[in-house]
């Protein structure tokens, strides 16, 4: 759960997959996946600008995001190794083609 620049490393390597066009994106949780899962959780708001009156604890998001992620957050087991996870997404990516990163490194490559 490392920043750059104020924004986490995966939410880094997320917007380079979707400036080439990936929308759908799986992130498998591991050694502190429960931090992995409360971000995403509130990434909306945490990313778009809210009013909120105090008096009823409403609020009206302002600006929303325009990402298009569907982002499945698979618990893949805290000392399970990459083969392991790959294994264990199999579920969710099927008989397509796909690709696979780490979430802790950043490349700008097409």
């Amino acid at each position: 759960m490392v920043e750059v620049g104020g924004v986490l490393i995966i939410v880094h390597i997320m917007r380079i997959y979707h400036f080439y066009g990936y929308k759908d994106l799986i992130v498998a949780c591991g050694y502190l996946g429960h931090v992995i899962k409360n971000y995403f959780l509130n990434y909306y708001y945490l990313e778009n600008d809210l009013t909120i009156p105090l008096k009823d604890g409403s609020y009206t998001v302002r600006n929303p995001s325009r990402l298009e992620w569907d982002i499945p957050l698979v618990d893949t087991g805290g000392q399970t190794m990459t083969g392991g996870r790959l294994l264990r997404l199999r579920e969710w990516v099927g008989d397509e083609t796909f690709m696979c990163t780490y979430g802790d490194g950043v490349a700008d490559i097409d």
